[in-house]
């Protein structure tokens, strides 16, 4: 069972431990990504099964459309890119999600190309924002949330990022999306709550690569 830490912070009353002494690799997109137990390479292994997506990021990748279907491939250009039902969540921004569909055994917005995400290339080379567009559960990742606590995805393990052991903590890898996405006062809140586990945490388990130690300076949010 994952082992949790408290946070003094109004939405979110705990973390779970792992995110701050597991690692990930930090550039997935030079990782030749494999299935651990399997072996088995899968590029951008994580897409594999589509993604939830909060209703105003659906609105938002659908003002991109035009220029996303320009990347896609054919099939998937045409294809529908959501699923029609609408989940009802209140943990989610808007209080709804949707799931993206899979394409040729990954979500659809991989199918391009290149590798990574669709809509994150497209704003790359359409020079807009995606933040707020692209899926924020996707930006996350691994880390994830609950009503009221920050998360380990349960898939996580399952990867063979999760077993660089030169690779930066989960949250010191996801820390900035973290501020993006809840606001400066969760940081500060995660950002004690570290300082508390790594201060028990034995010298073994914890960031000793020279970019943790980068990290390891950023200040504490006020």
């Amino acid at each position: 069972m994952p082992e949790y830490v408290s946070l003094d912070h109004a939405r979110f009353r705990f973390a779970e431990r792992a995110m701050f002494t597991r690692r990930v690799v930090a550039d997935c997109m030079t990782h030749a990504c494999r299935m651990h137990h399997e072996g088995r390479e899968l590029l951008d292994a994580c897409c594999q099964y589509g993604a939830d997506v909060d209703l105003a990021e659906r609105d938002g990748i659908v003002a991109h459309a035009s220029q996303l279907r320009g990347l896609l491939r054919a099939e998937a250009r045409t294809m529908p890119w959501f699923d029609a039902e609408e989940q009802v969540d209140p943990d989610f921004p808007s209080g709804r999600h949707v799931r993206t569909r899979t394409f040729r055994g990954g979500c659809v917005f991989l199918a391009h190309d290149l590798r990574g995400c669709a809509i994150h290339r497209a704003s790359i080379e359409g020079g807009w924002d995606f933040h707020g567009i692209k899926p924020h559960v996707c930006r996350l990742f691994p880390l994830s949330y609950t009503h009221d606590s920050i998360v380990v995805s349960d898939d996580y393990t399952d990867y063979s990022c999760a077993y660089e052991p030169t690779a930066p903590t989960l949250y010191r890898n996801g820390r900035d999306t973290m501020l993006a996405v809840f606001g400066a006062g969760l940081i500060a809140a995660l950002d004690a709550a570290e300082a508390a586990v790594l201060a028990t945490t034995p010298a073994a388990q914890t960031a000793t690569t020279p970019a943790d130690a980068a990290r390891a300076r950023l200040p504490v949010v006020p």
